[in-house]
């Protein structure tokens, strides 16, 4: 008698870019209350997210991309490990079936310090790198901004917790072992170009991926519910850091990739996290780019 299976095949998706692969990978997911919105009321979020047949209230998709190109493996985020619950974390499994030991990966680009993003540097019991040979690189500001005392001691004790003493825990290790590279913009890598869009939080940066006459931007937490911000550009969450600038760096990011036609990776797009954007009589729409079965 067969049985029926109670998980998913792994969440791993390769694409071409160029001479490149990059991959989109799996973290799993959050579901979210209606509270993480900041400007829309609750009926027309629930409205917006029943016409597009999803569930309510929202499922929050997390995901890292590898970039494979030149012989090196980058890895755009790391996961939130054991941090956001017991549908997060499958980074580390999904590494695995993808190939991609963590010794072998080269740097670590983080979009930003939040624990989705980054609480799967470093082993928190233990103090040891996750990706021992890695360079960490991140916009300077998020540094500056969450190994900051006095920020942290104003801080309410959830994200004084979740943000400030994890982001700390996670990037020590390396930056004791001088592993940590800061940037402000420009290439920061051979291939790999980071445009700032601070406001989610003081350092929040996009990374643009080149190789091969192709390109594609990893655009970090422009959009956390693509249902709602898509369509709502000014539809802030409560835990952007500024909710103004996000906003309006919101809005430069879908303007950037309408006009260049680009391709887009988001952490919180729906997995495997790959789509276009068109603009259309001043609205905007995402259009997940098609699945192929061949890499």
């Amino acid at each position: 008698m067969s049985t029926s299976p109670s998980t998913q095949v792994a969440g791993v998706y390769h694409r071409k870019l160029g001479d490149a692969l990059v991959t989109g990978l799996s973290d799993g997911y959050v579901d979210m209350g209606y509270t993480i919105f900041r400007n829309i009321p609750e009926e027309e979020t629930k409205a917006i997210l029943a016409r597009d047949h999803r569930t309510s209230p929202p499922r929050i998709s997390v995901n890292a991309f590898a970039v494979r190109m030149d012989n090196r493996t980058y890895l755009i985020d790391c996961g939130s490990a054991d941090l956001m619950g017991p549908t997060c974390g499958r980074l580390p499994a999904n590494l695995a079936a993808a190939g991609i030991d963590p010794a072998s990966v080269d740097a670590v680009l983080l979009t930003h310090v939040h624990p989705d993003h980054s609480n799967g540097l470093t082993d928190a019991a233990t103090g040891t790198r996750l990706f021992p040979n890695a360079e960490v690189i991140v916009h300077e500001n998020e540094i500056n901004h969450w190994f900051n005392d006095e920020a942290m001691a104003k801080a309410a004790e959830r994200p004084r917790r979740r943000y400030f003493e994890a982001g700390r825990t996670q990037l020590k290790p390396y930056m004791a072992a001088d592993r940590v590279k800061t940037f402000r913009k420009g290439e920061v890598l051979p291939g790999v170009t980071a445009i700032p869009i601070h406001g989610h939080t003081p350092g929040h940066a996009a990374y643009v991926v080149s190789c091969g006459g192709e390109s594609m931007v990893v655009w970090g937490d422009t959009v956390h519910v693509p249902e709602i911000q898509v369509a709502r550009p000014e539809v802030t969450m409560e835990f952007d850091t500024d909710p103004e600038a996000a906003a309006a760096a919101r809005q430069m990011m879908f303007d950037m990739v309408v006009t260049d036609d680009m391709l887009v990776g988001g952490m919180h797009l729906h997995f495997p996290g790959f789509g276009h954007m068109r603009r259309e009589a001043g609205r905007y729409s995402l259009v997940a780019e098609q699945w192929a079965f061949e890499v």
